[in-house]
């Protein structure tokens, strides 16, 4: 099986883009007791839609892409180069050139609920990642086990196609040094 992670649709456009290189999560509501995190060095995107999230990103003239509610587009693959819970809510807005979303969407994002609040805190769960087009894309029939509030879905084995970033090592390279300087982490 290969693993998807659930990502609403423009984020996901976004990374097939090249316009955005950060994931920010805090977790889907079925994440169990450990919570959310980047558990997978490489995943497939599984676009989500939800008519709200236009209102969410930092983009203009934005429309949804095309939803077949039978079916499901995977386009990209993304490869972890770093991820962690960062609590330092100033860090984590410091990355915006990284990303599309609103800074509203962090801040929900970043307390989100009591529970997460006594087991250390508030914090978010970052990660700088490459991503490649698939050429060409698969159609997946939906399944019920697609569904649900979780973040990691498994699909079937099938042909994904080649790899192709979506940035060139240059650019990407120039994200990656910008990233590791406003964290202070090393990639």
């Amino acid at each position: 099986m290969a693993i998807a992670f659930k990502e609403w649709a423009l984020v996901c456009e976004a990374l097939g883009k090249g316009e955005q290189s950060v994931i920010l999560r805090k977790g889907g509501i079925a994440e169990g007791r450990s919570g959310f995190g980047f558990e997978h060095g490489e995943f497939y995107l599984f676009p989500t839609w939800f008519h709200g999230q236009i209102d969410k990103i930092r983009k203009e003239d934005v429309a949804l892409p095309a939803q077949a509610p039978d079916n499901v587009m995977i386009s990209y693959v993304a490869t972890v180069e770093w991820s962690g819970r960062l609590e330092d809510k100033k860090a984590v807005h410091s990355l915006k050139e990284l990303h599309v979303l609103d800074a509203s969407v962090i801040e929900e994002r970043f307390v989100y609920d009591t529970k997460s609040a006594s087991l250390g805190g508030n914090g978010i769960h970052v990660a700088f990642v490459r991503v490649y087009r698939l050429e060409p894309p698969s159609l997946l029939p939906m399944e019920e086990g697609f569904g649900g509030c979780r973040s990691w879905v498994e699909l079937p084995e099938t042909d994904f196609g080649t790899m192709v970033s979506v940035l060139s090592d240059e650019e990407h390279e120039r994200r990656r040094e910008l990233f590791a300087r406003l964290l202070g982490v090393t990639l």
